[in-house]
């Protein structure tokens, strides 16, 4: 196709694709489950992994018509390069800016054992007993051997979901990969024979490197497969302790997938410009070159999907 001919194609599709776009989040806002009314944890690593990586999920869970009490809870303050203070109040504005009720619902752990490391990873056992003692506090630490002095009533929680990474933590990043052994652990400790675990765990996929960087189009991809997986039940994940599910609901009557997507235009609170802000307005210690093309350019600020993990006692 010669060169004049092509432009016409281009101007379309650059219309055409958007349109699109704006449609299918029209869509799948109405269309696809979410959650109503729960206690939500997001469980990330590092300040900044809440607008990276997990914004258009906040940004839909926060809406005033759900009902949900969503927290932050960060293992670290990522104090790699010494800015620890400066990337916690970072985060506590932008966990505000993308609609949680108030900084108070951001807690940020500072801990020698989980240093901001891009080599180091945290030891899950210790991530597993952080989130029991904090959302789980009669539950037996996972390192002890005794039994529960009420193994025979239902476990109990403060929170009703915990969302995080999955096993490839998006980026392989270990710190993230080590939320997800930890978060797993947790979860898995809750069950007792006869009861479900009273918290739903909920991972963020990692697609491959040449989906990760083409904005927006990624929704083209995703929306089929969620969609064709919701309708045939669901199938297993490579971790041979868990079977992620999609269409089939959890036994807390949760959801099997929940699906995001950010609006393109405009200046609404459920919108890419709104995910985008909370990067450049409140994490401006880490605007360094190649985060402008992370904004830009990565389907994670449109489009979040997470899969429901079941995971064994």
């Amino acid at each position: 196709m010669e060169a004049p001919a092509l432009l016409p194609t281009l101007v379309l599709l650059a219309v055409v694709l958007p349109l699109l776009y704006v449609y299918t989040a029209s869509v799948a806002s109405t269309r696809f489950p979410t959650l109503r009314g729960r206690r939500v944890c997001l469980l990330i690593a590092h300040p900044d992994d809440e607008a990276m990586f997990f914004a258009p999920t906040v940004l839909s869970l926060t809406r005033p018509e759900s009902g949900n009490h969503v927290k932050i809870l960060c293992l670290s303050t990522g104090d790699a390069d010494g800015l620890g203070d400066t990337r916690r109040r970072e985060l506590a504005r932008s966990a505000v800016l993308l609609g949680l009720r108030g900084e108070e619902d951001v807690h940020v752990v500072d801990s020698p054992d989980f240093p901001d490391s891009m080599t180091q990873t945290w030891d899950m056992t210790r991530i597993a007993d952080l989130l029991r003692s904090t959302f789980a506090p009669r539950q037996p630490p996972s390192s002890s051997s005794s039994k529960s002095s009420s193994a025979t009533s239902a476990p109990t929680a403060t929170i009703d979901a915990l969302i995080t990474f999955d096993s490839g933590g998006v980026s392989s990043h270990p710190n993230h990969i080590s939320l997800y052994h930890g978060a797993r652990s947790f979860v898995s400790a809750l069950s007792r024979p006869g009861w479900a675990a009273p918290v739903d765990l909920y991972t963020l996929t990692t697609v491959p490197v040449w989906r990760k960087y083409v904005a927006f189009l990624d929704a083209f991809l995703t929306i089929p497969v969620v969609s064709v997986a919701v309708l045939l039940g669901g199938g297993r994940s490579n971790n041979k302790n868990s079977k992620k599910t999609t269409g089939k609901k959890s036994d807390g009557g949760n959801p099997g997938v929940l699906v995001s997507m950010s609006g393109l235009f405009g200046g609404g609170r459920e919108t890419y410009g709104a995910a985008r802000r909370a990067m450049t307005d409140a994490h401006k210690s880490q605007m360094v070159w190649f985060r402008w093309g992370w904004i830009a350019l990565s389907r994670y600020m449109y489009i979040n999907d997470l899969r429901l993990e079941r995971l064994k006692p």
